[in-house]
């Protein structure tokens, strides 16, 4: 990856001057990862921002007047940017629009890659360390590799360097996404008393698997690590079951670790800690045994986790939080399931069978997601109709 040094990304400097943000200050922006309402918004009350492609959740309000109206290249591209959207941690989301697309630059691209109306969505990640740095360009390197319609495609990208409290700052491009995530649609539809039928389920349920299979079926297989309502985009379509696309694989890592020592466990569990979301978090990342095996069916634990939550709106194990003296991680590690009140008539019993076959606590019990597709197949073709 080439790093394009101070002027709009590789661009010469006769061109529009680069966008100038006014973002807070690093002091600022430690202030409000730690005030109250961030630990608030963080912990159970968060929002996941709609119309995007790429997670992003946070204090919206203090947003609602970001300032709009810049201009910005990623590589050949030249973009407006209308407004911010979103914010989490050091990266910040803004719906850009192109401007007309050069011959050179439209020539090669994808047509599935490029937008109806010319928005998108940049994602600005603001850099201080290597370490930072690091992680950013693994996020679009891994992020590269997979071309599937039901995984999040990232279209463009650039790292620069600037002056200034930041050594570096990434720009990721992706398509935006204007009906939200599953997490968002789930908390309208429980303020109107409102489930999907039992064919949105398994239709949703299915391009969640598709997208899965083709990250599982890299040598080596990958993991997303994050499989989780919040990260599962939705589109609506009149008369049609809604599209469903997973993003956000900055926890995506090669499934597969072998497990020698306690030492090497718990160096898992931090890491599992920091990238996988508690209430979908498989039970070997939250008690890794000293000698195991980890594998790709760690995504299937959070796959049966996020069927359930299509279902009733929320995680099999969230209500623990809600209970005096109750623990989220001994009710996912002894698989402490309670099943909601649904539709009426009642989602079928061959659904939450579905579930448990999926939340074994032992992996090697799981099933793979060749096994899951094959059987959601079966399920659809008996309820399509």
């Amino acid at each position: 990856m080439r790093i394009k040094r101070q002027v709009e990304f590789g661009k010469a400097q006769s061109r529009s001057p680069p966008l100038v943000l006014d973002l807070p200050s690093p002091t600022e922006l430690e202030r409000r990862r730690h005030s109250p309402s961030r630990r608030l918004a963080g912990a159970g009350a968060r929002r996941v921002v709609p119309r995007m492609g790429c997670s992003m959740s946070g204090l919206n309000a203090l947003y609602d007047a970001a300032n709009g109206g810049g201009d910005v290249w990623i590589n050949e591209r030249h973009f407006r940017v209308l407004r911010q959207i979103g914010e989490g941690g050091f990266a910040f989301v803004y719906l850009v629009k192109e401007h007309q697309a050069s011959a050179d630059a439209a020539r090669g691209r994808h047509p599935s890659h490029a937008s109806e109306d010319g928005t998108y969505a940049m994602k600005k990640v603001l850099i201080q360390s290597k370490e930072q740095l690091d992680l950013v360009k693994e996020e679009i390197r891994v992020s590269s590799l997979f071309n599937h319609p039901s995984l999040l495609p990232l279209l463009d990208h650039a790292i620069i360097s600037v002056k200034g409290d930041w050594n570096n700052e990434a720009y990721l491009l992706f398509p935006v996404y204007m009906d939200g995530t599953l997490f968002d649609n789930a908390k309208v539809m429980q303020s109107r008393k409102e489930f999907y039928s039992t064919i949105d389920v398994l239709r949703i349920f299915q391009q969640l698997c598709e997208g899965l299979k083709h990250m599982h079926s890299f040598d080596p297989p990958y993991a997303h690590n994050d499989v989780k309502p919040g990260n599962v985009l939705v589109t609506h379509r009149k008369g049609q079951a809604p599209l469903a696309t997973l993003m956000d694989f900055g926890s995506a890592r090669p499934a597969r670790k072998e497990i020698r020592s306690r030492s090497e466990a718990l160096t898992l569990q931090e890491w599992a800690a920091e990238h996988c979301s508690a209430p979908f978090r498989a039970p070997e990342l939250w008690d890794c045994p000293s000698h195991a095996d980890i594998d790709e069916r760690t995504d299937v634990w959070s796959l049966g986790c996020t069927l359930y939550a299509i279902m009733y709106g929320v995680s099999p194990f969230e209500y623990a939080l809600g209970e005096s003296g109750g623990s989220l991680q001994l009710a996912i590690v002894n698989v402490q399931l309670k099943w909601p009140a649904g539709p009426s008539p009642p989602y079928p019993d061959a659904l939450h069978q579905f579930v448990t076959w999926m939340l074994q606590p032992q992996p090697a019990m799981r099933p793979h997601i060749d096994d899951i597709i094959l059987h959601v197949n079966k399920i659809m073709e008996k309820y399509a109709s």
